[in-house]
């Protein structure tokens, strides 16, 4: 992969982590960067951890499907970038309590939640022969930053923005699935 591609799944990585920071500072009363940094730090560490446990995972499964990589690596991202769209074009979620903090399990629970996709995006990474660790590291920081942002700007912009990130997102990680088919089937042909 090139660093255009790391930088564009590294962000198409963090958007339903985006979508979901903008609901969490939606819901709270007042964030504050000290509250933005802790969720950030939060979800941001397991967007990185999951696509790692992916890769693993991926790497056991790579010498029973080499020769179709590139075909499952395109059907994990088409499906998942489907499923992001799909989540964007839904109806805003409810509109939650407003506490002035977020525990840190009913953080974990949600970065847990939106990184089941880059563990799967890990897998597909795994079956290309792909340096993991940098990879990781870039959804990690992404992820990091945007939470961060999402938090501060969620109650002034509401969860409408985070719907739309999402369904950037989905068609980012469609667009990168072709991508990769484009590539092996043109290294191939030459």
């Amino acid at each position: 992969m090139n660093l255009l591609s790391i930088v564009l799944l590294a962000f198409a990585m963090s958007t339903d982590a985006f979508a979901a920071a903008v609901a969490k500072g939606a819901a709270l009363h007042r964030p504050h960067w000290r509250e933005a940094l802790r969720t950030g730090l939060i979800f941001g560490t397991i967007e990185a951890l999951t696509p790692l446990v992916g890769w693993a995972i991926g790497l056991a499964a790579a010498k029973y499907v080499a020769a179709w990589s590139h075909w499952i690596a395109f059907a994990l991202l088409v499906v998942l970038g489907v499923r992001m769209i799909a989540a964007g074009l839904g109806a805003p979620d409810e509109p939650e309590a407003r506490p002035g903090r977020h525990g840190f399990w009913i953080l974990a629970g949600t970065g847990l939640a939106t990184s089941i996709d880059a563990l799967a995006v890990g897998v597909g990474l795994a079956l290309l022969d792909v340096d993991i660790v940098p990879i990781a590291a870039a959804i990690g920081l992404a992820t990091f930053g945007m939470v961060t942002i999402g938090v501060m700007v969620g109650r002034a912009l509401g969860t409408l923005i985070g719907k739309r990130a999402e369904i950037a997102g989905g068609l980012v990680l469609i667009g990168i699935g072709c991508a990769i088919v484009y590539e092996r089937l043109g290294s191939a042909a030459g």
